[in-house]
C-alpha cells in the first residue's frame, strides 16, 4: 500500500472516528443523581442557594461544593494548531477536545475546551484571566510564538491558578527527561556537551530553558531558525526570547554549526538533519528529531550513517516518542490537587526528575502487554516512559503536588502522602477504598512469607517487583533459577536471586525430603507411594508450596497462573485442607464497577450447592468482606422474589437465609430475592417494606455456580472494564488463593495483600 492510500485511509477512519456515534469526542454528564424532585431541590432551586452561601463565606470552599477544584480549561486562539499552523479557533476545537479526552483519560480531569477567535494577545489575555471563577487551571495550547510567551507570563501575573502552555513546558519537560537519561547513557556531562538546535518556536527555546536548568551551559549552545544561525549582531527576526541565545560565531548555517556537535534538538521541519550533517556529529550523537508527523531525519537512516546514534521522535512508530501526554495531565493532577497558585519551575523540575527516574525501572506488566514485542528496557531506545505506564500517575502527580508544597504555591496541602499515592493508584487500577484497606493493613502487618509455585511465569516476575516495591512480603518463588534469571534477564528486571527473592528449586532444596516424607505420610493411604511422592515434590509446584504451607515454611501461597483451577484446588484440598468447623470452599470475587463494588460468590467451587453449603458461603463471604473494611449486606439471590417462586431452587435459597440468620443474627441479610430487589432499596421495599436489609447489597450470594460465574464475567467485562479482584478462596485451613490463568500482574499483587493480610492474622 502507497503512502497515499494509507494517508486517504487515515483521513476516513479519522473522520468516521469523529462523527460517530456522535459527533465529538467529549459531553457533560452529572455527577449527581437527578431522578426525583428532592434531587432536583437539592441540585438548583431552594437548595442550590446553601452552597452559593458557603462560597459567599468562605472563597475556598469552591473547591468542596463545586467542581473547580478540578477543572481545566483547554485554551486556543488556534494561530499554531500542530503542524497545520494558523487556521482558526473553529477548526483547532477538534485539538482542544482531543486534549480534553487526554486529560480524563489519565487523569481523570474535567474539562472546558474553549476556542477563542481573538488575535490581539492583551485582549486575549483580559479574556482568559476573566474565567478563573470558572476554572480551577489554564492549559494554552496551540498559540503562536513570540505571543504565547507574552500572554503565559501576563496570566501568571494575573491569575492565581495554575497556568501551563502545553507546547512549551510540555515538550521541554519530556525532552529534559530524555535528555538527562541520554546523557547517563553515554557518560557525557550535560556542562560539557555541545547543543545545536534547528528550531526557535516556543517549544524549542523552552526546552532549552529547562535543558539549561539541568545544567547545559547556554554559550555551548548554537541555534538556528528559518533565517540560519542566531547570531551576535543578527537584525532579522530577533525578538527577546531568540536573542538570549544569541552567538558569537562565524556558522551561519545548520550544516556549518553541526561539526562535532554532541546533541542535536531538532523542533523545525521534515529532513532538515542531513545524513552528511549527522555524520559529522561527536561520538554517540544525542538526536531529538521532533518535528511532527515527519522528523528531521529519519531513524532508520540515522542508523544507517550512524550506528552509534541515540534518536528520539515526536512519532509512536519508533521508540523514545517525545510525547506530551506523559507530562500535563500528570502535572495538572499534582497541582489541582494541592491547591496550586501556579505552576513553577521546581514543580517542572520534579516532573523532569520523575519521569528520568522512572524510565530507569522495570516496566509493568500492562506496559509490557501495551508494546509488544518492544524490548522496554532503560537503554538507548527506553529513554522516557511509554504514555500507557500506570504508574505516570502515582509517580508525577505526589512529585509535582511535593514540590508545590515545598515552594509554598500549595493552599491545600496534603498531610498524608501515602494516602494520597493509594488514591491515585485506585484510579488508576480501579481497586477502590476497599483494597486501600487491605494494602494498608498488609504493609502494617507483621513480616510473611508467601509462596508463588508459578515462580518462572514472567507475570509473576514482574509482580515480585511491585511486591518489594510496595512493601507486602519477601516473595518466594518456586522454579528453576536458571530460567528465572533468565527470563528476569530478558524483561529487564533487576531483581537478584537470594538478597531480594527466594527461589525454591524443585530439582535441589534441602527440604526436599522433609516435604516428601511429610507428602507420603499425608497421602499414603490415598494411593500415594515413595516413588509417586518423590515425583510429585519434583513436578508438581503447586504441591511443592503447599508441603511448604503445611510444614511452616511460608505463611501462606499463591497459585494458578497456569494449568487448571480444579487441580490447584484439589491439592490444597488434601494437603491444607479445611478451616476448623467448615464443611466446604468457596470462591468470592470482587468486582470493581463505577460508583460500587460487589462481591459474588461462589464463583469457580460447588456446581449446585445446597441450602447448609449456600449459608457457610454466605457467612465465610460476610467476614471475607469485613478484612475490606466494608461492612457486609447479603443477598441470596434467585429467579424467586420473596417466595414469588415456590420451586425447589428457590426454597433451598430460602432455607439457607434461614440457616444463617440463626447463626448471624446481627448480618443484615435477605433472600430469595431478584438481583434488581437486592441493587435498589426502592424495589425492594415494593415486595417487603420491612425487609432488613437497607440500601444496596454488597455480597451477592448466587444459587449455583452458573449463575454465579456467568454474572461476574458478564458485570466485569460490561460495567468494570474487566477489573476484578479475586477469586478469594474461602474455607481453607491457611492462607491460600488461586487465580485464574488469565490473571494480570496487577491481580496478583492485589491477592497478594490478601493473603499477607490474612497470613499476618493468624
Amino acid at each position: 500500500m502507497d503512502n497515499d492510500q494509507r494517508q486517504a485511509d487515515l483521513r476516513e477512519a479519522a473522520l468516521e472516528y469523529h462523527r460517530y456515534p456522535t459527533p465529538g469526542k467529549i459531553a457533560v454528564q452529572p455527577t449527581k443523581g437527578l431522578s426525583n424532585q428532592i434531587d432536583l431541590a437539592l441540585a438548583y432551586s431552594p437548595g442550590v442557594a446553601h452552597a452559593c452561601h458557603a462560597i459567599v463565606d468562605d472563597a475556598d470552599a469552591s473547591s468542596l461544593y463545586t467542581s473547580r477544584a478540578n477543572l481545566v480549561g483547554v485554551i486556543t486562539n488556534g494561530t499554531a494548531v500542530l503542524g497545520l499552523g494558523n487556521i482558526g479557533p473553529l477548526a483547532a476545537k477538534p485539538v482542544m477536545e482531543g486534549k480534553g479526552c487526554l486529560f480524563k483519560k489519565f487523569a481523570g480531569i474535567d474539562v472546558f475546551d474553549i476556542e477563542l477567535a481573538e488575535r490581539d494577545p492583551d485582549r486575549l489575555i483580559d479574556m482568559i484571566a476573566a474565567m478563573e471563577p470558572t476554572l480551577g487551571g489554564i492549559n494554552l495550547e496551540d498559540i503562536k510564538a513570540p505571543e504565547c510567551f507574552h500572554i503565559e507570563a501576563r496570566l501568571k501575573e494575573r491569575m492565581s491558578i495554575p497556568v501551563f502552555h502545553d507546547d512549551q513546558h510540555g515538550t521541554a519537560i519530556i525532552s529534559a527527561a530524555a535528555i538527562l537519561n541520554a546523557l547517563r547513557i553515554t557518560g557525557k556531562k550535560a556542562a560539557a556537551v555541545k547543543v545545536v538546535c534547528s528550531g526557535a518556536g516556543a517549544a524549542a527555546i523552552s526546552c532549552l530553558n529547562l535543558w539549561c536548568d539541568l545544567g547545559v551551559l547556554r554559550e555551548n549552545i548554537v541555534v538556528c531558525d528559518s533565517k540560519g544561525v542566531i547570531y551576535v549582531g543578527r537584525e532579522a527576526d530577533m525578538e527577546p526570547t531568540k536573542a538570549r541565545y544569541a552567538r558569537d560565531t562565524e556558522a551561519r548555517t545548520l550544516a556549518d554549526a553541526i561539526d562535532g556537535a554532541d546533541v542535536f534538538l531538532g523542533l523545525s521541519a521534515a529532513g532538515l538533519l542531513q545524513p552528511e550533517m549527522l555524520a559529522r556529529m561527536a561520538a554517540q550523537p544525542i538526536v531529538f528529531a521532533l518535528a511532527n508527523p515527519i522528523p528531521e531525519i529519519m531513524p532508520e537512516l540515522a542508523r544507517e550513517v550512524r550506528p552509534d546514534v541515540i534518536i528520539a521522535t515526536g512519532r509512536s512508530d519508533y521508540p523514545n516518542q517525545v510525547n506530551n501526554v506523559l507530562c500535563f495531565p500528570f502535572i495538572f493532577r499534582g497541582a489541582l490537587d494541592v491547591g496550586a497558585r501556579g505552576i513553577n519551575e521546581e514543580m517542572k523540575m520534579a516532573c523532569v526528575k520523575a519521569l528520568a527516574e522512572m524510565a530507569q525501572q522495570e516496566v509493568s506488566d500492562e506496559v509490557a502487554m501495551a508494546y509488544p514485542g518492544e524490548r522496554l528496557t532503560f537503554g538507548a531506545d527506553y529513554l522516557i516512559p511509554k504514555p500507557f505506564d500506570p504508574r505516570l500517575i502515582t509517580t508525577i502527580a505526589p512529585a509535582v503536588a511535593q514540590a508545590a508544597m515545598s515552594t509554598g504555591l500549595a493552599s491545600r496541602p496534603i498531610a498524608d502522602f501515602t494516602a494520597y499515592r493509594e488514591r491515585l493508584r485506585e484510579f488508576v487500577y480501579q481497586t477502590g477504598v476497599g483494597m486501600r484497606a487491605i494494602f494498608s493493613a498488609a504493609k502494617r502487618g507483621r513480616k510473611t512469607r508467601i509462596v508463588y509455585p508459578d515462580g518462572e511465569d514472567e507475570r509473576m516476575l514482574r509482580a515480585a517487583q511491585t511486591i518489594l516495591n510496595e512493601g507486602l512480603t519477601r516473595p518466594i518463588l518456586i522454579g528453576r533459577p536458571n530460567v528465572i534469571a533468565a527470563r528476569l534477564q530478558r524483561i529487564g528486571s533487576r531483581l537478584r536471586i537470594g538478597s531480594q527473592i527466594e527461589v525454591v528449586d524443585p530439582n535441589s532444596d534441602t527440604r526436599y525430603r522433609e516435604c516428601w516424607t511429610a507428602y507420603h505420610e499425608l497421602r499414603k493411604r490415598h494411593g500415594v507411594t515413595i516413588d509417586i511422592a518423590k515425583s510429585r515434590l519434583r513436578n508438581d509446584n503447586t504441591i511443592i508450596g503447599a508441603m511448604l504451607v503445611r510444614l511452616g515454611h511460608a505463611d501462606g501461597m499463591i497459585c494458578g497462573l497456569s494449568g487448571r483451577f480444579a487441580h490447584h484446588l484439589r491439592q490444597v484440598d488434601e494437603i491444607i485442607g479445611k478451616a476448623p468447623g467448615c464443611t466446604t470452599m468457596a470462591a468470592m470475587t470482587h468486582v470493581l464497577l463505577p460508583g460500587r463494588a460487589l462481591f459474588l460468590c461462589d464463583t469457580h467451587v460447588n456446581e449446585e450447592p445446597d441450602a447448609q453449603q449456600l449459608a457457610e458461603i454466605t457467612l465465610m463471604a460476610a467476614d471475607a468482606v469485613r478484612r475490606f473494611k466494608i461492612r457486609p449486606k447479603v443477598a441470596l439471590l434467585s429467579h424467586s422474589n420473596f417466595g414469588s417462586s415456590q420451586t425447589a431452587a428457590a426454597r433451598k435459597v430460602a432455607d439457607a437465609l434461614m440457616l444463617v440468620r440463626a447463626r448471624a443474627p446481627d448480618l443484615e441479610i435477605d433472600g430469595e430475592m431478584h438481583g434488581e430487589s437486592a441493587l435498589s432499596e426502592a424495589i425492594r421495599r415494593q415486595s417487603d417494606p420491612l425487609s432488613p436489609l437497607t440500601g444496596e447489597a454488597n455480597v451477592l450470594v448466587m444459587p449455583n455456580l452458573d449463575a454465579a460465574n456467568i454474572s461476574y464475567n458478564l458485570l466485569k467485562m460490561t460495567g468494570g472494564d474487566g477489573m476484578s479482584v479475586g477469586p478469594i478462596l474461602l474455607g481453607a485451613a491457611r492462607p491460600v488463593h488461586l487465580l485464574a490463568p488469565t490473571s494480570s500482574v496487577r491481580r496478583v499483587v492485589d491477592m497478594t495483600a490478601l493473603v499477607v493480610v490474612d497470613a499476618a492474622s493468624k
